[in-house]
């Protein structure tokens, strides 16, 4: 007669485990054509972020002024610049300071964001009152009129950039988790573990994130694609990344001025960000669908 040690042995043994669970959700990205492109462009800007220093032919700030203004070629693919720098190394240079930046505050901002939508969804009251209406005066403002506000505080660099991603939505990822706790948080198996005496803190992080997760994981590729649109767009304005960082938005703003001499200089960065942030928006559309087959 198996006793329940064993039974829990059986059920935790056909649990499906992290790598089987990858390749599944991996399976149903790649199931539609959309979201299988999406996944595969982003894919690829990861692989050039994170090997870009071994594919890029020639360093990001390096001139060959003898090469300059050159066309699309077989010596320099994308062109290079009016300083003949190769664009082709400073777009996949270019991409690992994108993921770092974007990422890292992306990764911040749903970090701390969760938080207080856990804490102020589960808590109520003053606080959470409190909370929302200074989270609503924040979102009152567009994205890009708050980040050049801070800016004009904290001035152009890279780790002002993080600061700004990070403030600008994190009131956007708590409001989400937030109206996913306050719908959760009346459920039986909360009441149950509220009742047995369970700590506030393992009720939100035991009982209540794992709800919150599938809303929360698509939200996060969503604020990742507009953190890469809103560092790109700082570059751009000149307040962002500076010169001589291979920033695809300053790489914009720097070839605009000898667009009618070396267009491809200004076409190549911004059709990567281009590229990127709709991959990103088709994958997370993906992982919605991902989701929302598991939760049925």
């Amino acid at each position: 007669m198996a006793t329940p040690a064993d039974v829990q042995v059986n059920i935790e043994s056909a649990a499906p485990g992290w790598g089987q669970r990858f390749f599944a959700i991996l399976r149903t990205l790649l199931s539609r054509p959309a979201h299988a492109l999406g996944t595969l462009l982003f894919l690829l800007f990861l692989l050039l972020a994170l090997f870009g220093p071994l594919l890029a032919p020639y360093g990001a700030n390096e001139q060959i002024v003898e090469d300059a203004r050159l066309a699309p070629s077989a010596a320099h693919w994308f062109g290079t610049d009016r300083l003949g720098r190769d664009v082709f190394s400073r777009v996949v240079l270019g991409a690992a300071d994108i993921f770092a930046l974007a990422g890292v505050g992306t990764l911040l901002a749903v970090t701390i964001g969760t938080s207080l939508g856990l804490l102020s969804g589960y808590r109520g009251g003053w606080f959470d009152e409190l909370l929302m209406r200074f989270f609503d005066s924040l979102l009152a403002l567009p994205a890009l009129l708050l980040a050049l506000l801070l800016l004009g505080t904290l001035g152009p660099s890279h780790a002002a950039v993080l600061v700004v991603i990070v403030v600008v939505y994190i009131p956007i990822v708590a409001r989400v988790v937030r109206s996913v706790v306050l719908s959760v948080k009346t459920r039986a198996y909360v009441e149950a573990a509220r009742v047995q005496g369970e700590s506030a803190a393992r009720i939100m992080f035991r009982e209540i994130l794992p709800a919150v997760l599938p809303v929360l994981a698509v939200e996060a590729a969503l604020r990742f694609s507009y953190a890469i649109f809103l560092a790109s767009s700082l570059g751009f304005l000149g307040v962002g990344a500076q010169p001589p960082s291979p920033d695809w938005g300053l790489m914009v703003f720097e070839a605009r001025g000898a667009v009618s001499q070396t267009p491809w200089a200004l076409y190549f960065p911004a059709a990567a960000i281009s590229l990127l942030v709709i991959a990103i928006n088709l994958m997370a559309d993906g992982l919605k669908r991902v989701f929302q087959v598991n939760l049925d």
